[in-house]
């Protein structure tokens, strides 16, 4: 099988870079960024609600020289949270029939790297008058969400490393994660029968998640993906999740804020969440960092109700 997966991965650079695929308003919000800044005024701090995300029990680490915990946390804000598109990300994100889940999620962390890929690219571009990107080793020496660092295991042992460098090598192993032909086969399976996601198959072990470790069967097993595709799959989507934290704790007045393109960050940002919480790929704990935001995209149902507490799954409980 995998023809799906096969035909949307199509034209995927395989140099950790999706050039070709980013739309017209990534790309003009990264040139944009290597001009002056200060093009927007500096948003008027408001009241942020409590949150489990501010009062967390992380092991966290403060780093004072870039970050100031006590900072208003402008995106939390309803006013300062637009999108520039309106409808239900659902549309986008749920299986459709006649496509096996396996290929589908394949397709779906496809689509969200190259969204989020869009976004990195705007801190990543090199400011003509400093020769340095916006998100640099001074700047942000650590890959930071507020008071949070995430550290990268290196020679066994958990490091702190600047964010420049975490991002990159995120971005290097989801691109050989995807380029695996064993983790992302593209190849047909003969031999095996179609699995189909919603509804034919309801009740069946290869789409339990909490039935992968023991059963003989998996997601992905009728299209070739191996019995690890949906944890990959997880672990995929939580390094992206931290990229995300990053750049609305560290980058989201400058620049997004600053060159107006904090409406196409929060658009990619609700779509991503929507994918995370339908198909349970992200636990609750790793999106504290960010929950005040995704509860206010809740509140505003831009997060359909279908979604929260792992809409996919719990379709399949009730077919």
């Amino acid at each position: 099988m995998a023809t799906f997966f096969q035909s949307v991965r199509q034209g995927f650079g395989r140099g950790g870079s999706n050039k070709n695929n980013n739309n017209n308003n990534n790309n003009n919000a990264s040139k944009m960024s290597n001009g002056n800044p200060a093009q927007s005024p500096v948003p008027q701090a408001g009241h942020v609600s409590n949150s489990p995300s501010l009062t967390s029990n992380y092991s966290t680490v403060e780093n004072p020289a870039v970050y100031d915990p006590d900072a208003p946390k402008y995106f939390f804000q309803e006013k300062y949270a637009p999108l520039n598109v309106k409808g239900n990300f659902l549309t986008l994100c749920a299986c459709p029939k006649n496509v096996e889940l396996g290929e589908w999620l394949a397709h779906q962390i496809v689509e969200q790297y190259r969204l989020l890929h869009g976004m990195l690219q705007v801190i990543q571009e090199v400011n003509t008058v400093t020769g340095l990107p916006i998100c640099n080793e001074s700047t942000c020496p650590t890959m930071s969400a507020g008071r949070l660092t995430y550290t990268w295991l290196v020679d066994s042992h958990a490091a702190k490393i600047s964010a420049p460098k975490f991002i990159n090598r995120v971005e290097k192993w989801i691109v050989s994660k995807i380029h695996d032909p064993v983790m992302f086969p593209t190849e047909n399976v003969t031999g095996i029968p179609d699995t189909f996601a919603i509804n034919d198959a309801a009740g069946t072990p290869a789409l339990n998640p909490a039935a992968n470790a023991a059963g003989d069967d998996w997601i992905g097993k009728s299209s070739g993906f191996p019995r690890t595709f949906y944890k990959d799959c997880q672990g995929i989507m939580k390094q992206m999740f931290r990229c995300y934290a990053h750049l609305y704790h560290a980058h989201w007045l400058n620049p997004f804020w600053h060159i107006n393109k904090h409406d196409i960050l929060n658009m990619c940002f609700v779509h991503f969440v929507t994918v995370a919480k339908y198909y349970k790929l992200v636990s609750d704990k790793e999106m504290e960092p960010m929950q005040p935001l995704i509860d206010l995209f809740i509140k505003q149902q831009r997060i359909p109700p279908e979604a929260l507490a792992g809409g996919h799954w719990g379709q399949q409980s009730s077919s």
